[in-house]
């Protein structure tokens, strides 16, 4: 966990990068590749649209418990095909728990209705009172599916309004939107591959990835937005920006979607493997593809997308030119770079130790920031300050002195008695024993 937290700080910070932005055809190639498959799929193997949809006829059969198994299904359904009618030539047959079975089929008369039920009865050896059955339009199915259609429009008008009023920029509300309509393709896509059957839960799950998708998405272009605010005082291209801002992110988004997807992963197991059928499975299936594909989207096309169509404005281009100049000023002169100051930077010794002095650098002896002058502990240690003169050739042919903080530099020289000693030296008299004024004579 502790290189995982240091990776995600290196992240934010911008030490570590991964190119998301630069690398945007790769991620539409992917995308596209994924968006053919649920298409094909779409239409060629098309949706499993439930009894809601189509209309039928469902019975449900009460066992006792752990009866409900696979050899009872595989009875049931035998004697429902093998009666002779055609619109009972195909059911779909699964178990509902470990005491129920459910059966469905087109569309049935009444006589036919009862010809099914009795040969249920025999199959199984479970009496009329065990068996329930429900006629199922599909006029209400098609009412659903229409006000689907009609919720998922008002919503996807309403979100562009909302995330271009909220950031002032229409592009990003494009760029969410496609994000949003890739997110569902996949979703349906995988459902027709998957021969899952579509129900009223389908359609629910579906609509509720819509707020998940976007939610990622907000997230990481309200990280963008504040990057580019003073995009001039960083000297970033926007296209830097925006990557850094995903980068940041990414973490959270990692973070969120596993927090999420554990839970909804749990829910799709025990539909499938313990239920075997309901609504627990459909909805658990719609809201795994369309979580994933929601994390997907907001790192990989969102993003990328908003770059691309935020560079063919006037002011981000010339804006970029000017980063891109500055950088190749900074490139080509050496001392426009220097290091910041942090704590954890190495400090080099000499091999012979601190006792011995510092060993003189060649590139800090003549600094042109400096004046010329030495800097650092090697001018210090060679006796000559600012000044150095005299005391500077007298130290190149001594060993440099170490000076610590507060002391004073040793003097090139030692201090010799001085020449005046033994002769009288002048001393300040009174003013009336001074000569030479004549005041008083005029």
């Amino acid at each position: 966990m502790s290189k995982l937290s240091h990776f995600g700080q290196a992240l934010y910070e911008g030490t570590v990068s991964i190119d998301f932005v630069g690398r945007k055809w790769l991620w539409y190639a992917l995308s596209g590749v994924v968006l053919l498959v649920a298409v094909l799929g779409l239409t060629v193997k098309q949706l499993n649209m439930g009894i809601e949809f189509t209309g039928g006829v469902e019975y449900r059969i009460s066992l006792p418990a752990g009866q409900a198994d696979q050899d009872a299904v595989t009875d049931v359904r035998g004697a429902v095909a093998g009666s002779g009618i055609d619109a009972a030539s195909s059911p779909i047959v699964n178990t509902s728990g470990s005491d129920n079975i459910r059966v469905q089929t087109e569309p049935l008369t009444n006589d036919q209705t009862i010809a099914i039920s009795e040969r249920i009865q025999d199959a199984i050896d479970v009496g009329p009172d065990d068996i329930s059955q429900d006629a199922i339009g599909p006029s209400w199915g098609q009412q659903v599916g229409q006000r689907a259609l009609i919720g998922l429009g008002v919503f996807l008008v309403l979100v562009m309004l909302l995330i271009w009023g909220y950031f002032r920029e229409w592009k990003m509300s494009v760029a969410a939107i496609v994000a949003l309509m890739h997110d569902l393709i996949i979703t349906i896509g995988v459902y027709a591959l998957s021969g899952f059957e579509v129900t009223p839960a389908t359609v629910t799950g579906v609509l509720t990835i819509l707020g998940f998708s976007l939610y990622d998405t907000v997230v990481v272009f309200d990280k963008v937005r504040e990057n580019t605010k003073n995009l001039a005082r960083t000297r970033k291209t926007y296209a830097e920006a925006a990557n850094l801002a995903v980068n940041q992110t990414l973490v959270r988004s990692i973070n969120t979607s596993i927090v999420a997807l554990l839970p909804v992963g749990a829910l799709l197991y025990v539909g499938t493997v313990q239920l075997g059928s309901g609504a627990l499975k459909d909805l658990a299936l719609a809201l795994f593809v369309g979580m994933a594909a929601g994390v997907y989207s907001s790192v990989f096309i969102a993003t990328p997308l908003l770059v691309q169509l935020k560079e063919r404005e006037t002011g981000v281009r010339a804006g970029d030119a000017r980063a891109r100049r500055h950088r190749a000023k900074r490139e080509a002169d050496p001392f426009a770079n220097v290091p910041v100051f942090t704590e954890d930077m190495p400090i080099r010794d000499s091999e012979a130790g601190l006792d011995e002095g510092f060993e003189e650098d060649p590139d800090d002896l003549d600094d042109p920031r400096d004046g010329g002058r030495r800097t650092g502990a090697t001018a210090l240690g060679a006796g000559g300050g600012p000044g150095g003169g005299t005391g500077g050739r007298s130290a190149a042919a001594s060993a440099p002195t170490r000076v610590t903080a507060g002391e004073r530099p040793p003097t090139a020289r030692p201090v010799s008695e001085s020449t005046s000693a033994g002769r009288p030296q002048p001393t300040r008299k009174p003013r009336s024993q001074r000569g030479g004024s004549g005041r008083g004579k005029g």
